[in-house]
Parts: structure tokens; C-alpha cells; sequence
């Protein structure tokens, strides 16, 4: 079999690995691949645009790829997957119309405002002066985010009025994240614990994943600026079964029944980013069209079952005849960053250290990275780099991906010194029960 990944960051690169892992896979093209997918075993990178509809297809066709699967959004909200089928080609991942739950945020609250699934109150604006007004009447903190996409970015956790003010100039005034900005939505804060629940659907039938947690912000003590993620581990303690079969049958269930009803039948990843209160409610936060980043490295990492055979099933219609199989043992991904992440950065420095990992129980996966000067690997986004480990325990595990981090740096790398501190604490504290 030949598969096709398309994308180029830490996502992709655990995409493509997993796959590459079925014996009848002979080759993975990645489109356009990093630094770290240029070197695995089956992989081959090739220079194609995620966006470049046509292109993939066409090298899809000449080169007999059995199965695409998507990994970032735009390609997703721009209808990649109908491009593909109207070509014949086999294709993991929800139409351009269903994408809508992630590339639409009014959408998406509508939805699930329509389907009596809980979320927070919201109210959506265009206009910069209706927007402040309604801010002033409800008061913060209070959360702004862009309808459309912005890369995990345009979201405002604002807890003075000032500050929500700002966030509304930024996006409906200054259009600082472009069209994606250009309508707001606007919702009632939600204090809890964040966790990521992601499955496989196929229109009908649902496969959960591995449970999995997020940091999203760029500094300890989850402070600072939103980011694309800085570290996540999975299984996520919050999410025991108790409360994930709760998740099935009061957020997943209703999602899948409801965009079919809705005549926008799911097939692909769905990810349901949820906060749960200290009283145990569950709302949705939002919803993502694929699987997350970093969440996909630690979740991938633990997959024992085969991905291939789960993503035929599900384009087949039957994913009730797949059963997950997962690695017992915690994983946990720290992600390195680029100095001035979120904002700007430099890249092109020489990273150093990626052939000092001899843990079996540890992976690197790239994602702002590129390979030069015949073999060095030099940094070329924002986020560079996920070190996910394995341990007999979340502490084990966490101490394990931290190990690897030292040995690796470049110019200006930074990340997180407490991933996974809740699932840690939690740990510590049944331990002590």
C-alpha cells in the first residue's frame, strides 16, 4: 500500500510514523513533510502545498496512493475531501461542508445551540462598537475568539474589560487574523479543567482514542499568550471511564447524530476540546475537524492497533467492527518552541543534540524543522520539536521526555517546565490515598 499524509508539522510526522508501522505499507509520501519525516524509514517528502488541490491529486493518481489522510485544518475547511472523491480518491477526513465545526465558530455554537449540546452562552458580532456595548453590559472575564481560522491563535481569554476591548480592535477593526477575524464570536467564560476527547467516525459509528490533555498557553502555570500547544499527554486523568462514556453519550453521540440529521453527515477525526467544572458538567469548548497537535504525538505513541485498518473502516461505513488497542503505560509530549512563539521568530538555527536520544521509550517528532547543508537539521517554525515519552507512570513518563529535552537546543529554544502537572498531582495524590 501507498499512503499519502498531508501536512508538515509534529501531527503529520506521528501520522505518517503510525502508518508507516503496517507491514503492507511500502511507502508514505508526506506533503510537504519536515526535517523529521525526511529521514524516517518508508517516508519520502514531497514539495506540494497542503493547498494545492490539484497537485495532490494528481500526484495521488500517478503515483496509485491508496489512502490520503489529512492533517492540518485548511485544507479540511477549503474541501480537500471533495476534491478528492470527485476524483475517485479514498480519503480520510470530513467534506468542506462538515468542516464547518471547526472552521466556522458561529457555526459551530449554532449547531450546538440547535442540538441542545452544552456549550457557553455566546452571542456572534460584526460590528466592533455592538460588540464593545454588549461587553459593557455583560462585564469579564469574558472570551473573544475569530469565527474563522487562526491556528489555535485567535481565541482571548480576557479578564479586564480593556483587554477584551483590544481583542475585538484586533480582529474586527484591525483585522489582525485576516478574513478568519472578520466576525467574532463572543462567549461566557467557563472556569474547569481543559481536556481533548478525540475519535474516528465514519458517519454513523464512533471510535474513541486514547483520552489526551493539552497545554495551550505558552507559559508555565498555563499563562501567557494561546499557542498551537505546548505539550499534552495522554491518557488525560479528568477523563476516566465514568466520565468519557459521559462524553459519548452527552457530546459525541449528539454531534454524529446531529450533523447527519442536519444532512452533513462526519467521517474523519472529530476532536472535542471540553471543559469540565468542578461539579463534573462537561461543555464544549469547541470542536476541531482532525486530530490535534500535540495531542496526535503522545495518542500515536501509544497506538498498538493498526491506523490503516481503522481508516478504511471508517470510509467504508464500519467502524463498529474496530476496536482500539493502546500502550497501557502514559505517554507525555513536550513541545520546544522557537524564542518569540506565538508572535514572530527567527528560524534557519542549527539544532543540535537529536542524535543523543538512546531511551527506547522516548520519540522526537519535528515539526518546524528542515534538513541542510547535507544533513543539518535547522529550525524553521514556530513550534520545532515534540519529545514524547513513554513511562510506567505519568511522573515516569514526564521525567522521560524532560531527560531527552536536555540534550537537545538551539538558539533561542524554550518550552514549558510543567507538562502535565494536573495529571502529576493527581497521581500523587492517590498515591497518598
Amino acid at each position: 500500500m501507498k499512503i499519502l499524509i498531508i501536512g508538515g508539522g509534529g501531527r503529520e510526522h506521528a501520522l505518517a510514523w503510525k502508518v508507516a508501522q503496517n507491514d503492507r505499507v511500502t511507502d508514505v509520501y508526506v506533503a510537504p513533510g519536515n526535517g523529521g519525516t525526511q529521514t524516517e524509514k518508508k517516508l519520502v517528502n514531497i514539495p506540494l502545498d497542503p493547498l494545492n488541490f490539484e497537485g495532490l491529486a494528481t500526484f495521488a493518481e500517478k503515483t496509485n496512493i491508496d489512502l490520503t489522510l489529512i492533517g492540518p485544518e485548511a485544507p479540511l475547511v477549503n474541501g480537500i475531501v471533495d476534491f478528492f472523491q470527485s476524483r475517485n480518491l479514498p480519503c480520510f477526513g470530513p467534506s468542506m461542508a462538515a468542516s464547518q465545526l471547526e472552521g466556522s465558530k458561529a457555526f459551530s455554537k449554532d449547531f450546538l445551540k440547535r442540538h441542545k449540546i452544552p456549550s457557553a452562552e455566546y452571542e456572534v458580532f460584526t460590528d466592533p462598537d455592538q460588540a464593545k456595548a454588549f461587553i459593557s453590559q455583560v462585564g469579564t472575564p469574558i472570551v473573544v475568539k475569530a469565527d474563522g481560522l487562526a491556528a489555535g491563535k485567535g481565541v482571548v481569554v480576557a479578564q479586564t474589560e480593556r483587554e477584551a476591548i483590544a481583542a475585538i480592535d484586533d480582529m474586527l477593526t484591525d483585522e489582525k487574523y485576516g478574513q478568519a477575524g472578520r466576525r467574532i464570536v463572543i462567549e461566557s467564560f467557563l472556569e474547569g479543567e481543559e481536556a481533548s476527547f478525540i475519535a474516528m467516525v465514519d458517519g454513523k459509528n464512533i471510535l474513541p482514542m486514547a483520552t489526551s490533555q493539552d497545554h495551550k498557553t505558552r507559559d508555565a502555570g498555563d499563562k501567557g499568550p494561546n499557542t498551537g500547544g505546548m505539550g499534552a499527554y495522554s491518557p488525560a486523568p479528568v477523563l476516566d471511564e465514568k466520565m468519557s462514556n459521559r462524553v459519548m453519550s452527552e457530546i459525541l453521540i449528539p454531534t454524529v447524530e446531529g450533523m447527519a440529521s442536519d444532512g452533513i453527515p462526519y467521517t474523519g477525526f472529530l476532536y472535542a476540546g471540553l471543559m469540565i467544572d468542578s461539579k463534573g458538567s462537561i461543555n464544549v469548548i469547541e470542536f476541531n475537524c482532525r486530530f490535534g497537535d500535540p495531542e496526535a504525538q503522545p495518542v500515536m505513541l501509544r497506538l498498538e492497533s493498526d491506523l490503516i485498518e481503522h481508516c478504511m473502516a471508517a470510509i467504508e461505513g464500519k467502524l463498529d467492527q474496530q476496536t482500539a488497542k493502546w500502550d497501557p503505560r502514559p505517554a507525555v509530549g513536550v513541545v520546544m518552541a522557537s524564542n518569540g512563539y506565538p508572535a514572530e521568530y527567527a528560524t534557519g538555527d542549527k539544532i543540535t543534540g537529536l542524535d543523543e536520544i538512546s531511551n527506547p521509550e522516548v520519540k522526537i517528532f519535528h515539526a518546524g524543522t528542515e534538513i541542510v547543508n547535507a544533513g543539518e537539521t535547522v529550525t524553521s517554525g514556530g513550534r520545532v520539536l515534540c519529545t514524547v515519552a513513554l513511562g510506567s507512570s505519568i511522573s515516569e513518563a514526564t521525567k522521560n521526555a524532560y531527560s531527552a529535552i536536555k540534550n537537545i537546543t538551539w538558539n533561542g529554544a524554550f518550552y514549558r517546565n510543567d507538562i502535565a502537572y494536573r495529571a502529576i498531582a493527581r497521581e500523587h495524590e492517590t498515591l497518598s490515598e
